[in-house]
Formats: C-alpha cells, structure tokens, sequence
C-alpha cells in the first residue's frame, strides 16, 4: 500500500464509539501495512503508553455493531479477542510505538482526518444553534401574524344588525 492515503478513507474509517471518535486495530494495522496482531503486541509490550484515554477495548456488542454496519469486518465476528479501538491521542502514540517512516506518516494523516472531523462537527453545532434560534422567532412572528389576521376577519365581518327600536309610545 503506497504512503498516500485520501483524507475520505481515513475519515471513513473513523467511529464513534462511547461518545468518542475511534479507530479499530485492524482498519489502523491494515493502513499502517502491518499485521493486526504485530500492532497489539506493540501495543502490549508498551501498555504504560496507553491510558484509557488513548485506547479502549470493545464489547462483544460494540463488536457484533460494527460486524453488522462494515463488511470488512465480518472476519472478526467468529474471532475470540476483542479489538482494540485507539482514540486520536492512541493513534498518534502508536507510531512511536511502531517506529517506521509510514507509520509516521500515516498517523498525521489520520490525525488530519480526525481534526477535520472535530471542525466539521463544531461547524454543525454552531449552525444547529443558528437554527433553533431562527425557528424560536419564526415561532414568535407566527403567533403575531396569526394575531393580526384574526383582527383583520373581525373588521371584515359585517356588524351585526342593531334591533331598531319603535318610534313612538
């Protein structure tokens, strides 16, 4: 696999899993051109580097998720360990665990890819906000319109006529 990955694979690769953006060891190993196992027992011999913040390992449900949403992860629906998921943090650690150029290299364009992600989401939040407060006034105008046509039916209606009253005793 050459050096050069698009930022849309990485990014595709990318999950959010316990209210935190991941990758799995195996989409990481597969990017880094290493066998996912060298990769974990990288990762074992040097655990101290990887605090719960940086690495988590999923659940058997986590896993059967991501079995049931990616095809390329079918082959670890039968397997019996369970893998490991590395925050932005964890990948960035990874390639001095690893010590290879492309591993370096690789590890800036995933964290690349995780920045534009966070960017991304900001942006969206910031418009969720501008919208909620739009629709807050809309709400607001629609009562005041729905005011003034209701004013304007009672002075299209015509008065009702008055009871005359007789002339005379």
């Amino acid at each position: 696999m050459k050096d050069f990955i698009p930022q849309e694979t990485i990014e595709q690769r990318i999950f959010l899993i316990r209210n935190q953006k991941v990758m799995i060891d195996k989409d990481i190993a597969e990017l880094y051109g290493v066998e996912t196992k060298h990769l974990n027992r990288q990762v074992k011999r040097n655990i101290q580097r990887f605090p719960e913040e940086f690495m988590l390992q999923i659940t058997m449900e986590e896993r059967n998720q991501l079995v049931t949403i990616c095809h390329r992860f079918k082959t670890m629906k039968h397997s019996s360990s369970l893998p490991y998921a590395f925050t932005e943090h964890g990948v960035a650690m990874l390639a001095s665990v690893l010590k290879s150029d492309r591993a370096v290299k690789i590890s800036i364009s995933i964290i690349k890819a995780f920045v534009k992600l966070r960017e991304m989401l900001s942006t969206h939040k910031e418009l969720a906000h501008k919208l909620a407060q739009l629709e807050g006034k809309i709400g607001k105008h629609d009562e005041e319109i729905k005011l003034i046509f209701d004013a304007i039916r009672q002075l299209m209606e015509p008065p009702a006529p008055k009871k005359k009253g007789k002339i005379g005793f």
